[in-house]
């Protein structure tokens, strides 16, 4: 599994960087060029989880309205909701699948921030990457990427920040009477709008700033897409709902 690991994620990873880092010389040019590119990778899975996320956002007073109509009734309940789902075409963990597939790119690059920078690991290059012998971990003549950044540690809560607050507006304003689920939910939105950040600083105070660039630059191309994602959606909605 390790070897597995090592061959299809860590060292793919690792020789995409060093050829940026040939091409551009900066290493922190790189690392932004490397999360592009891993953004496009992930982009099919991350779009489908923010249209699972707006499909929910929809059906919300429809879930609401199941919610006071079968209160005392639990099984019946669970069983509407499933329904409602499947005429929907909605699977309400579908947001969770990207979260998944992002991890091990997540760990993939974290261990290419604390191993691979190191020359000893510029052995696992393949044939065709020229070796530089070793990397300048120093960005624009300023950072050190490889030591811990509170700068790009802030920037990377900043756009979390961001990226969660756009969330907690698209939820419905209102919630329909006897819905008291909808309330505690919309209550624990608001604070992982605030935890969320602060935890997103405090463990990037801890790593490499390269890695807290890597998830600052990621969480802002994820945070645009939302904001494009949701107006073309809005776009969308807004031309259905005169027809109806």
């Amino acid at each position: 599994m390790i070897q597995l690991y090592t061959t299809f994620l860590f060292q793919p990873l690792l020789n995409l960087l060093v050829i940026f880092y040939n091409a551009i010389g900066d290493i922190g040019v790189a690392i932004i060029l490397l999360t592009v590119v891993i953004k496009l990778i992930l982009y099919p899975f991350s779009r489908q989880a923010l249209r699972s996320q707006r499909a929910m956002q929809r059906l919300q007073p429809k879930i609401n309205e199941l919610k006071a109509r079968y209160k005392n009734e639990k099984e019946k309940m669970a069983q509407e909701m499933m329904q409602l789902y499947k005429n929907e075409k909605v699977h309400p963990l579908s947001s969770c699948l990207p979260l998944l597939v992002q991890l091990p790119f997540f760990l993939a690059v974290y261990q290419v921030f604390i191993r691979g920078l190191d020359s000893s690991r510029l052995e696992l290059l393949y044939p065709f990457v020229a070796n530089p012998g070793s990397l300048n971990t120093i960005s624009l003549g300023l950072l050190n990427l490889h030591e811990p950044s509170w700068i790009l540690a802030a920037l990377a809560g900043a756009a979390q920040y961001w990226q969660a607050s756009m969330l907690v507006t698209q939820r419905p304003p209102k919630s329909l009477p006897g819905a008291k689920d909808e309330d505690m939910a919309a209550i624990m939105n608001k604070q992982m709008k605030y935890l969320m950040p602060a935890v997103t600083v405090f463990i990037g105070l801890q790593l490499p700033a390269g890695l807290a660039l890597y998830w600052f630059v990621m969480t802002l191309l994820t945070a645009l897409q939302q904001l494009i994602t949701f107006r073309a959606d809005d776009a969308k909605n807004q031309k259905v709902q005169p027809q109806a």
